[in-house]
């Protein structure tokens, strides 16, 4: 009698979303954000949260990947590709009433570029030689060289505008332009923002929005379940999608994402500097075996660090192919034996999942691994800052970076100066068939040098209430937009 009382309350709970609470929406999220500055934080969970509905860029993603205008709503070019003159849009305020105009246009790509910065995509601005204010709605942007890749550039979450009058509180009170503001954040717990009434914009259908952190993939399972959360755009158990699948109440949302999930290699450390280490490595990796055990199918095998659904892409899986016994021979070429690397693993399922799997791969050509399961937090201290590991697993979410690879200093740290002068020669050109040509040899190059070992494009597996509109099936960038999102009626 109880079991049946509770799945009735449950079923209740699940219509009351749809009926009654149709402007307002709980989304799940796997990781809680360790702050809210997008432009001084590296974790994707700081744009999953505020990217499109608390700050805003010059330009913006849509969800089929494409970029439009935000702040800027025009811009000129002049001839010789290296001037950018953006147009603002009047009438724009902060979300704490103050106006924004040029200057926190310049305040915000000089901040960005500064030596000093603290910015986590710190190359996407240096190549601006200067930004000068022409008037309140106008700005000037000159780059040192041309580069084809700029207003895509101002569209990601790194770029996004801020004021010097208050950005110095936004790791926990973001002030943005955005259609949201932040409500309050209960650490641990929940972001709640609510609607913007001065929004500059076509206002949201939603007058608030709950991100509810919930890690563990059978918590989020249960909380779907019981209607606590009516969407879980990232979902971290892709075993149970059939079951939401099967059930009327539900809708999936399966798409692509600019994640490269990889097997990140510490290129300078002692044991991994021999390039037949890495392709042992390599080599010695079952991608549809960690796909089919990780993420239960969904994911595309890669063999280089872009993403399949690129024009661009090139296809190079065969050249790390499963492949153990060439494993063990490159090892013993290389005069390898009992070798035992670090293996360090942030909270994502894909992570912990397909590092036991990895473990057993590289278990069987014979190097052992010492597993160390890591926070958020810890990842970003010991891995992405501190450089202290051989291995880790890491989805790269940010859309086009292969670019990372010409950054000594990133933290797998790969220092090629032909590939860093690919890179510039990328930026310098404007003709696409030299772009595709580049890109192209830039793939082959970082798949010849066994940089990482290159695992599975993430796939996007969401679910929600299927009286939900609007949500991104496709994540081009890491975001949940609730721009356009409503309940149907």
């Amino acid at each position: 009698m109880f079991t049946r009382l509770k799945t009735t309350v449950a079923a209740l709970a699940l219509c009351a979303g749809a009926a009654f609470g149709q402007d307002s929406i709980t989304i799940g999220m796997q990781l809680e954000p360790p702050n809210l500055d997008p432009t001084g934080g590296a974790a994707a969970a700081i744009d999953e949260v505020v990217y499109a509905n608390v700050f805003e860029g010059l330009t913006r993603y849509q969800s089929d990947g494409s970029i439009a205008p935000a702040l800027a709503q025009s811009w000129d070019v002049s001839k010789n590709g290296t001037g950018y003159t953006f147009h603002l849009r009047e009438g724009v305020k902060f979300h704490d009433g103050t106006d924004m105009n040029a200057e926190d246009v310049k305040f915000s790509l000089d901040r960005a570029r500064a030596e000093d910065s603290t910015n986590a995509q710190k190359a996407l601005f240096a190549g601006i030689a200067s930004v000068d204010v022409v008037d309140d709605v106008t700005v000037m942007v000159t780059l040192s060289a041309p580069n084809g890749s700029f207003i895509t550039n101002m569209a990601w979450g790194d770029a996004v505008i801020v004021a010097p009058e208050s950005v110095g509180d936004a790791a926990t009170n973001p002030v943005g332009t955005g259609p949201f503001k932040l409500g309050r954040w209960v650490q641990g717990d929940r972001i709640e923002i609510v609607a913007n009434p001065d929004y500059w914009g076509d206002k949201p259908r939603l007058k608030s929005a709950t991100f509810k952190f919930i890690s563990d993939p059978t918590a989020a399972f249960a909380a779907m379940m019981a209607g606590d959360l009516d969407a879980f755009p990232g979902y971290p158990a892709p075993e149970t999608l059939v079951q939401f699948q099967a059930d009327p109440r539900f809708q999936l949302l399966i798409g692509s994402t600019e994640g490269e999930t990889i097997l990140s290699i510490n290129n300078k450390s002692q044991k991994l500097t021999d390039v037949r280490v890495r392709k042992a490595i390599a080599h010695a990796i079952n991608r549809q075996e960690i796909i089919d055990g990780a993420m239960f199918g969904y994911g595309t095998p890669i063999g280089t660090h872009f993403a399949p659904h690129h024009p661009d892409y090139v296809d190079l899986t065969g050249q790390s192919a499963y492949d153990p016994e060439m494993s063990k021979t490159l090892l013993a070429e290389a005069g390898v034996s009992e070798l035992t690397l670090t293996l360090k693993l942030p909270p994502p399922s894909y992570a912990r999942r397909g590092g036991e799997i990895i473990a057993a791969q590289l278990r069987a050509v014979g190097i052992e691994t010492e597993i160390s399961n890591l926070e958020w937090a810890q990842w970003l201290e010991q891995v992405f800052r501190g450089k202290d590991f051989d291995l880790t697993i890491v989805s790269h979410t940010e859309p086009m970076d292969i670019n990372i690879y010409a950054r000594p200093d990133y933290y797998f740290q790969y220092d090629n100066p032909d590939f860093q002068q690919l890179m510039v020669d990328l930026n310098l050109a404007s003709d696409p068939a030299k772009r595709s040509e580049i890109l192209g040899a830039a793939q082959k190059m970082i798949a010849d040098d066994y940089v990482n070992g290159y695992l599975f494009q993430l796939a996007r597996t969401g679910v929600a209430n299927a009286k939900i509109q609007g949500l991104w099936p496709n994540s081009p960038t890491q975001a949940n937009d609730l721009t356009g999102v409503s309940w149907s009626q």
